[in-house]
């Protein structure tokens, strides 16, 4: 007798059958406004209001992973916002599951244009990546590097946002495993759509391409690209505090020259007010 296997859309339809009705009774609750899972979004944090961002990465082929926590805080009001970024990560395939710190961000970001009530908010970063993960194991590139991010979010319609990103990263005298040097310049392009199936559910398609250099010989590097197409959801938790849960999960699918390479992507966000703003 054939069994009756339900497709992807099928399982998760009764989910967003549910968030969808729960639409009238949230009308009143404003929209997720997080960082998408591979894209970031052009919104600051909110004076008075720090945010605990977890993430956690891991590779269907390579069994490679790695977790991230970031820490975001507004400086002053809206327009300024410092964060930092500390990864842990293992090399499995190729450093027999060794676990180690990778190369810390510190990330400063401007609210150019728009808040999170604006049709199109755009918020430029500028970070500065620290040489804290060892090169020789794989896990840094032995250099202080710059990376430069410019996200832009847009309002579509009442129910579909889309985010953009194009960055780039330099990292003069990035080193390789042999200890050779050289500069890398690295070129990132980011896009994501969100449908806010409910202020509190949203369904994601997020795209990321990415030109990475890596150091092959003395002043000598070799470009590589990535490129997924990831789908996800995330939903939140709102409490009287002021305090915003928000988990999800994304499946990261290569395409073009990462065909064949898949993952798993978890998401975890804690945002909750520090000090009372008038």
């Amino acid at each position: 007798m054939k069994t009756y296997t339900p497709s992807p859309i099928q399982r998760l339809f009764p989910v967003l059958l549910l968030a969808t009705a729960l639409t009238a009774q949230e009308k009143k609750e404003g929209p997720i406004q997080d960082n998408s899972f591979l894209v970031e979004e052009a919104y600051n944090q909110e004076p008075g209001v720090v945010q605990h961002i977890s993430t956690f990465t891991r590779y269907q082929e390579s069994k490679d992973w790695i977790y991230t926590f970031t820490q975001e805080w507004p400086v002053g009001g809206l327009a300024h916002q410092l964060s930092f970024t500390l990864p842990w990560q293992r090399l499995g395939a190729s450093l027999d599951g060794k676990q180690a710190f990778g190369d810390v961000a510190l990330n400063y970001r401007y609210q150019l244009l728009g808040d999170g009530e604006a049709k199109v908010a755009i918020a430029p970063r500028l970070s500065v990546l620290l040489p804290t993960g060892d090169e020789k194991q794989g896990y840094g590139r032995g250099a202080t590097g710059v990376q430069v991010m410019v996200p832009v979010s847009w309002v579509l319609s009442d129910s579909l946002v889309s985010h953009w990103n194009v960055g780039a990263t330099r990292t003069p005298n990035a080193k390789n495993q042999a200890g050779d040097k050289a500069t890398t310049q690295d070129l990132t392009f980011g896009q994501s759509f969100i449908w806010l199936a409910s202020p509190r559910f949203n369904v994601m398609l997020e795209y990321v391409h990415t030109r990475s250099q890596g150091v092959v010989g003395p002043d000598r590097t070799e470009p590589q690209t990535f490129t997924y197409l990831s789908p996800g959801i995330r939903w939140a938790y709102n409490f009287p505090s002021g305090l915003q849960i928000v988990p999800g999960i994304a499946v990261p699918i290569g395409v073009g020259a990462s065909r064949g390479e898949k993952a798993v992507f978890l998401y975890l966000s804690f945002e909750h007010p520090f000090t009372k703003v008038k």
